[in-house]
C-alpha cells in the first residue's frame, strides 16, 4: 500500500464525513470510523488507525474535520494514554497488544495514567523498588506509587518495576501493562497547592499482571521506559500552540483590555517573556518536524525545561500585573479533576500551578543534566553506583 499525500488524505477524509456525518453520527462511532480509516493518527501503521503517511500531513485531516465540525477525542483528557503509553505499546508491543490497546486508547473509551515515580525514586527513577516476582504465567506486584495523574480516572497503567535486584538499578526492570481495576489497586487522592488533587499515590498489593501483559524483554524496563520518558517530555513541552497560546495568552490580553494596571518595568518583562514563548512556540513546531525523521530525542528535554520556566515567570508576571486582584484565589474547593486547565482558571490558579511544572515530567534539574550531556556533549556525573546491584545500593 502506498503511502497518501496531502490530495489523498483530504479525499479519504471527505469519504469518512459522507459516510459519517458528524451531525447525525455519536462521538465515539465517529472516532471509531475516523481510526478506522486511518485518520487517528496517519503516520502509524495502516490498521492501527494510521495510514504509514509521513506526520506532517496529520494536520491536512485535522483541518478538515475541524472545518466540517467533526468531534475530537478530547486530546487533554487523554494526554497521558496518547503521548506516552501510544507510542510505547506501538514501538514495543506485541501484534495482539497494538490491537487490543490503541483503539480505544485513541478513541477515549480507555485513560491511562503512568505508574513510575516513587515515593524513594523520583529523579533518581532507576532507583526504583516496587517488586514484580514472576509466579507461573503472572507476575505479582507489591510497591507504591506517587505523584500520578488520572489515576483516579485510568482503566491501564504502563508500570516499571523491579523483577530482578541482583542486577544493578538500570538493568533489573521490567515494563508492564497494570490493569487499574485489579483489586489489589488502591488509588489515594494527594491535595496539592491549588486545592485540587489532580495527582494520587497509588498503592500495589498481589497485583497479579499476565506476562502477557509485558512490553518488551524481562529486565530491559528501563530501554521501554526511556521512550515512554522522551514522549512525555515532547508532549508536555512541544505542543501545538498557536501564536499567544498557553499562559502568555491571559497576560497578554489583561495588558490590552486594562491599561491602567500598565508600568514601565512590566511593560519590558512582559515584551520579554512574550519573544521568549514565540521562541519556544516555534521551536516546539521545529522538534515536531524532526520526529517525522524518527523516535523523540533529548531535545524534549530542552523544551520541556522552556516551557516550565516560562509557565512559572509569565504567571508571576501575571499576578504582578493585576496587584490585588492577583491575590485572590476564587475556589479552593476539594476536586479530583479530569484535566488541567490552565487558561480556563484565573491568575491565582496559574501561578501555583505552575510550581509543578518544574517537577512533572522529570524534574527540571535532572533535565539540565539530559541537555548537557547528550545535547551538549559534557561529560557526565561521576556515578558510582552505575554497576552495583540494587539490592546492594544504600536506601
Amino acid at each position: 500500500m502506498t503511502a497518501p499525500d496531502a490530495a489523498g488524505l483530504r479525499r479519504r477524509t471527505q469519504d469518512l464525513l459522507a459516510a459519517h456525518p458528524p451531525a447525525t453520527t455519536g462521538r465515539t462511532e465517529f472516532l471509531k470510523a475516523r481510526f478506522d480509516a486511518g485518520l487517528a493518527w496517519v503516520h502509524y501503521p495502516a490498521g492501527l488507525g494510521g495510514l504509514d503517511a509521513p506526520r506532517s500531513l496529520q494536520p491536512v485531516v485535522d483541518a478538515e474535520l475541524a472545518a466540517a465540525g467533526a468531534p475530537d477525542n478530547d486530546p487533554r483528557r487523554i494526554g497521558i494514554g496518547l503521548g506516552m503509553a501510544a507510542p510505547t505499546v506501538l514501538g514495543f508491543g506485541t501484534d495482539e497488544q497494538k490491537r487490543r490497546f490503541l483503539r480505544p486508547l485513541w478513541v477515549g473509551e480507555e485513560v491511562w495514567c503512568q505508574l513510575f515515580s516513587e515515593p524513594g525514586a523520583g529523579s533518581d527513577l532507576a532507583a526504583l523498588g516496587t517488586r514484580a516476582v514472576r509466579d507461573g504465567e503472572d507476575w505479582v506486584v507489591d510497591g507504591q506509587k506517587v505523584w500520578t495523574s488520572s489515576a483516579h480516572l485510568a482503566r491501564w497503567a504502563i508500570l516499571i518495576a523491579r523483577t530482578d535486584p541482583d542486577l544493578p538499578k538500570h538493568r533489573g526492570i521490567s515494563y508492564f501493562i497494570c490493569d487499574m481495576t485489579d483489586p489489589g489497586v488502591e488509588v489515594r487522592p494527594l491535595r496539592q497547592i491549588t486545592g485540587e488533587a489532580e495527582f494520587n499515590e497509588v498503592f500495589l498489593t498481589g497485583v497479579r499482571i499476565p506476562d502477557s501483559r509485558r512490553l518488551g524483554p524481562v529486565g530491559e524496563g528501563w530501554k521501554v521506559a526511556q521512550t515512554t520518558l522522551m514522549n512525555e517530555r515532547v508532549s508536555i513541552g512541544g505542543a501545538r500552540v498557536p501564536r499567544e497560546g498557553g499562559m502568555i495568552g491571559p497576560v497578554a490580553r489583561t495588558w490590552r483590555e486594562r491599561p491602567e494596571l500598565r508600568t514601565h518595568d512590566l511593560h519590558q518583562r512582559l515584551l520579554t517573556l512574550w519573544v521568549e514563548a514565540e521562541v519556544a512556540r516555534l521551536t516546539g513546531t521545529r522538534l515536531r518536524q524532526q520526529l517525522v525523521a524518527g523516535q523523540p530525542g533529548p531535545e524534549g528535554s530542552g523544551m520541556k525545561l522552556a516551557f516550565a520556566r516560562l509557565n512559572q515567570e509569565i504567571s508571576g508576571l501575571e499576578v504582578e500585573l493585576l496587584g490585588e486582584e492577583g491575590m485572590l484565589y476564587s475556589d479552593w474547593t476539594m476536586r479530583r479533576p479530569e484535566l488541567v486547565d490552565f487558561t480556563g482558571r484565573d491568575a491565582g490558579y496559574r501561578y501555583l500551578r505552575s510550581k509543578g511544572n518544574s517537577i512533572e515530567g522529570g524534574t527540571s534539574e535532572v533535565l539540565l543534566n539530559i541537555v548537557a550531556e547528550r545535547v551538549l556533549g559534557l561529560p557526565a556525573e561521576p556515578r558510582n553506583d552505575k554497576d552495583v546491584p540494587w539490592k546492594d545500593l544504600a536506601r
